[in-house]
């Protein structure tokens, strides 16, 4: 296994750490579990860069971390939700945008097939980043930038099947 798979390893790691931590009663758990998050960004960026840098892209690693993306994403907007910080409709409509990403990769996997994330994709991720650790300073801010995120996520999503149709018709 190499660098940037073990990094995406570590980032699936960190998502049960962010849950420990997020939903002790610790003191500055907030604060904790958002450094983990942002270690988890950290991670994200360091496997892609190292990963197109050293030639080290995997099959493997073109699945797992955008679906190691998804999951600490989705974790922690469920767990904002749960904890009234964020209305309910972000979490519901990203998790049935990325319950359609998720499903659809695995029917691509199943057949060989990858479609690699896209910049749409990538800049919605980092925009979630920002918004979330904002929401933590600036609460109404944060929102309204989570809103952004949802569209911005939406535009990414139809990108995504975009680029699906091409390469079908690529193939045919």
């Amino acid at each position: 296994m190499n660098m940037p798979n073990i990094l995406t390893l570590i980032r699936l790691l960190l998502i049960p750490l962010f849950l420990l931590v997020f939903f002790s009663n610790a003191e500055h758990s907030l604060i904790l579990s958002i450094v983990i998050f942002i270690i988890s960004g950290i991670t994200d960026i360091l496997d892609g860069y190292l990963a197109r840098k050293h030639n080290l892209i995997t099959k493997l690693g073109t699945v797992l971390d955008p679906l190691a993306d998804k999951l600490m994403l989705l974790t922690v907007l469920i767990s904002l939700t749960i904890k009234k910080v964020i209305p309910n409709c972000v979490p519901i409509i990203i998790l049935i945008k990325e319950s359609i990403m998720i499903m659809g990769g695995i029917l691509l996997y199943k057949k060989n097939t990858v479609i690699p994330s896209n910049i749409f994709g990538k800049l919605s991720t980092f925009f979630f980043y920002i918004a979330i650790v904002t929401l933590c300073f600036h609460r109404i801010m944060g929102i309204y930038m989570l809103y952004c995120c949802v569209i911005s996520s939406i535009i990414a999503f139809i990108s995504y099947v975009q680029n699906y149709i091409k390469f079908k018709k690529q193939k045919k």
